[in-house]
């Protein structure tokens, strides 16, 4: 089968050999696989990392983000059947997404949503996962409660961040305070539900002063934390929470004790890795994202399509999310 795999980690996106077309056999399923025929995949920062800092004796595949079909099932899968149409963000302890055919656990799967095509689909998995792990889960919001509390989503351009604007505008009560630093992104924002925008590029303090919100109670710091640490610290009200998603060089963690603020970080990947007895909430989670996208209340965010799914498109996808200045998700899709 057709797959992407990089050989060498930390070679520059604009070289030939940082991504190459390669084949490998059909892989087969374990107990509680699926194997997926794989129609579309998108990009995420995670790729662009373990590529950059992952060494590698053997080629190997990225991708975690998928929507395909599937093709065969494990002989105790009970959640899907061959020809079901699938949508999911897979584990990084395993092969990627970049590849014909893909195994994942059927317990982070979720059936695709019915409005949507592959390449819109795929697009929203990983950062679903992630985005609704963090509001509901980290940050500790019930749904439809939140009423009269700010959130800030710093980075609310980006893929997790469009979705976790859409969550928490249409799910929850909070006042949603997005942060862009360009015209063209700040209107995706608002577009995506933020009842505010404001400049990261610019003092925070500053920017929520000029809308009337110069303290909020929650935090979702999605890139970037080391820099606008110190003032996300004095734009939290006390007792306020603080999530991230991102991997800050240091964090000084004593700088939450005087305001009593808590800290949470979310990976998606925690669940799938670890086999945490809750690992189907994944699939369950998705399954709920997937009836709220046909119902019209959240929309994809695949933004830029790239064409087939190749080393070459791959790499410059990869680009694209490495330059800090796409909007949404960039998606392929087909072989």
């Amino acid at each position: 089968m057709k797959a992407i795999a990089y050989t060498r980690h930390g070679l520059p996106i604009g070289d030939p050999e940082s991504l190459v077309d390669i084949d490998l056999p059909m892989p087969l399923p374990g107990p509680r696989d699926l194997l997926v025929q794989v129609r579309a995949v998108s990009v995420n920062p995670v790729d662009t990392k373990v590529r950059a800092n992952a060494p590698v004796t053997a080629p190997r595949v990225l991708g975690w983000d998928a929507a395909g079909t599937v093709h065969a099932v494990g002989s105790e899968v009970t959640l899907f059947k061959p020809g079901d149409e699938v949508f999911y963000a897979g584990a990084i302890d395993r092969p990627g997404t970049d590849s014909e055919y893909h195994l994942v656990d059927e317990r982070i799967a979720g059936h695709r949503p019915k409005t949507l095509d592959a390449a819109q689909a795929a697009a929203l998995p990983l950062t679903s996962i992630t985005a609704w792990e963090l509001l509901f889960d980290r940050l500790g919001v019930p749904e439809g409660s939140g009423e009269g509390q700010c959130l800030l989503v710093v980075g609310a351009a980006g893929g997790v961040g469009s979705m976790l604007t859409q969550l928490a505008r249409q799910l929850t009560k909070l006042t949603v305070i997005g942060t862009a630093s360009r015209p063209e992104t700040a209107d995706w924002v608002r577009s995506l539900g933020a009842h505010h925008v404001i400049d990261h590029g610019r003092p925070l303090g500053g920017g929520l002063e000029a809308i009337g919100r110069p303290q909020v109670d929650l935090v979702a710091s999605l890139t970037h934390t080391d820099s606008h640490f110190a003032q996300i610290v004095g734009a939290l009200r006390p007792q306020g929470r603080l999530a991230l998603i991102d991997d800050p060089a240091a964090l000084d963690a004593r700088a939450l004790k005087s305001k009593s603020l808590s800290l949470h970080w979310e990976s998606m990947f925690t669940r799938p890795v670890f086999k945490t007895p809750d690992m189907v909430r994944q699939h369950e989670l998705l399954e709920r994202v997937a009836a709220l996208v046909d119902a019209g209340t959240l929309r994809t965010t695949a933004n830029e399509h790239f064409g087939t799914i190749n080393a070459a498109n791959l790499r410059r996808a990869h680009a694209l999310v490495e330059s800090h200045r796409s909007r949404g998700k960039a998606v392929l899709a087909g072989f």
